[in-house]
């Protein structure tokens, strides 16, 4: 069991068999708590804030670039409604959370970092994975770094594919679109009339705050992004079998079709492409929610027959040790039997 604190400074212990439930929040059927509720904890020494929610199959959830976890309290209220018990950090450089030490701005820093999170707030088994563009791209190489920790992984728009196509047949690296590019797509990928209303909002909640408070972090961490190619580490993550889901929307102007499909190749799977832009599970939750049913119910099975396995592996491990410790005390010599008697017991 890890202690965090509640917004008012208390401390608060997390355990990861009982869910979290926020004073006068509305309950399910099932008398699970549906909203996040919003705490702290510390990783490495430094506060780290989080949204939390749910009970069952542990889901941990990576936002994107610019974002935090308030953001996606709509969208990550479906996985909750699916059984699932939701952990939303606000990654270093967000969401109040300070920026990684001089020296971690990396990839492998941020996956260290989120490993760091899961021990501080005591989940104790690999938990499902869902990226959202830069998440995406912690969330590879948290899988591939500290294989232990991750159980199925789900990549939306994620960052990480390498490619850039800028017009015609000719595909250039991601390394090369300035940063100024992917700004310029930005507004215009949030603001169509059809899910301004929508979208608008919930951003803002979290981007206008992590502008004023730490521009610097959007500009390195954007940076970072811009550069990064870690189809290797999905080559990898391929070999090792693990579980990998990659979606992206088919209007997103942010992530290119060229950046996806080499997701994609890396990972020997075609992906899914859905209805939406590059935050389409903010314009619509529901349909978010509708494509990720699946991917939960498999995760969902594949812990329980893990589940059962531990558990024949268990009974078996006591009847070994009590067939030893039976067969050890009959042949013993002495008790009114001698050593030859005592190693063949009667019926």
């Amino acid at each position: 069991m890890a202690s965090v604190s509640s917004p008012d400074g208390s401390s608060d212990p997390v355990d990861a068999d009982k869910p979290a439930r926020p004073a006068g929040a509305a309950l399910d059927g099932n008398g699970s708590a549906e909203h996040l509720i919003w705490r702290r904890t510390t990783v490495d020494g430094r506060p780290a804030h989080f949204g939390m929610a749910g009970e069952g199959l542990p889901v941990l959830f990576l936002h994107g670039w610019a974002l935090g976890q308030h953001a996606y309290k709509r969208a990550l209220k479906r996985l909750v409604q699916l059984g699932c018990r939701v952990y939303a950090p606000a990654l270093p450089g967000f969401g109040g959370t300070p920026d990684l030490p001089d020296g971690q701005l990396t990839f492998a820093g941020y996956a260290k970092w989120v490993a760091g999170f899961l021990d501080a707030v005591g989940v104790t088994e690999p938990v499902f994975v869902v990226g959202h563009s830069f998440g995406g791209g912690v969330a590879i190489k948290l899988a591939h770094d500290h294989p232990r920790l991750v159980r199925y992984l789900v990549l939306i728009n994620s960052v990480g594919g390498s490619a850039w196509s800028s017009g015609g047949s000719r595909v250039r690296s991601m390394a090369e679109r300035p940063l100024w590019d992917w700004g310029l797509h930005f507004p215009s990928d949030i603001l169509s009339v059809r899910q301004v209303t929508r979208v608008l909002p919930v951003i803002l909640e979290d981007a206008l705050p992590n502008a004023v408070r730490n521009p610097r972090a959007l500009w390195k961490v954007g940076n970072l992004v811009r550069k990064a190619d870690l189809t290797p580490e999905l080559e990898e993550l391929k070999r090792r079998h693990l579980p990998v889901v990659v979606l992206w929307g088919d209007k997103d102007t942010i992530i290119p079709r060229a950046s996806f499909d080499a997701l994609c190749a890396a990972i020997g799977s075609e992906g899914e492409v859905v209805a939406g832009k590059h935050s389409w599970l903010l314009a619509d939750p529901d349909a978010f929610g509708e494509v990720m049913t699946n991917a939960v119910a498999v995760a969902k099975l594949a812990r329980e027959l893990e589940e059962q396995q531990r558990e024949k592996e268990a009974a078996a491990g006591v009847g070994h040790v009590l067939r030893r410790r039976l067969a050890g005390r009959f042949s013993r010599p002495g008790r009114g039997r001698s050593a030859s008697e005592s190693s063949t017991p009667s019926a």
